[in-house]
């Protein structure tokens, strides 16, 4: 099943008199369950595309089907509702709040969705036991190691039960072997049958995908599977 379709997405910012194509004339579709890297260099378009993706930026032209919805035509609050239920976010540098626990980080998607807190302390219990955090609940980011603060952001991602996870450079903060075990995380999320689509400059990690998209000047260069 198609979970994403891209036509004619074109995206431009003013850059004082000149305009920046970051994606041009974009054509992409996406099945759901894939493993998807996003490479390139600087300035291709990757994070462009992920925003985009994410519902985070609107293209100026072209559309873009998810779950078979045409979302450009989505008002902000059903946009930001979407993004909420079907959508999970992982960063680089984690974006948890400094202030709350990992327990209220992980349940911080379900409060604002309105989750009752019964069901909302259930989800976050099983996702502290699962991501290995269940002596660590009550721990600020600050007190947790770089390893443990991803681990509450991919809990934190997947709380909602969306049906695609967007990861920006998940491993860049991270040494090589706590990154060894975020990547392994995340496949396993992918192969209970998320959606996973990773941007990284990472090589290695790009080859673990199982297709890998590469963007140059805004458009798609390459798009592989492997075998």
């Amino acid at each position: 099943m198609t979970l994403i379709e891209l036509a004619g997405i074109e995206r431009t910012f003013q850059l004082g008199d000149s305009t920046v194509h970051a994606l041009a004339g974009l054509d992409l579709a996406i099945d759901a369950g894939e493993y998807v890297a996003v490479m390139g260099p600087s300035g291709s378009g990757k994070s462009t595309l992920l925003n985009l993706l994410g519902l985070l930026d609107r293209p100026n032209a072209g559309r873009y089907t998810l779950e078979g919805s045409d979302v450009t035509t989505l008002s902000a609050d059903q946009l930001a509702r979407v993004r909420s239920e079907r959508i999970g976010f992982v960063f680089q540098s984690f974006h948890l709040v400094p202030r709350l626990t990992a327990a209220e980080n992980i349940a911080l998607p379900m409060t604002l969705a309105g989750i009752p807190l019964k069901e909302r302390n259930a989800r976050v219990a099983k996702a502290l036991v699962n991501f290995g955090l269940d002596k660590r609940a009550d721990h600020r980011p600050d007190q947790l190691s770089g390893g443990q603060r991803q681990r509450v952001a991919i809990a934190r991602a997947t709380i909602m039960q969306p049906a695609l996870i967007l990861a920006d450079e998940p491993t860049g903060n991270l040494d090589r072997h706590t990154g060894e075990e975020v990547v392994n995380l995340l496949e396993a999320l992918n192969a209970s049958g998320v959606t996973l689509i990773v941007v990284t400059h990472d090589q290695a990690m790009g080859a673990r995908a199982r297709r890998r998209l590469v963007m140059e000047d805004g458009r798609l260069q390459s798009d592989s599977a492997r075998p």
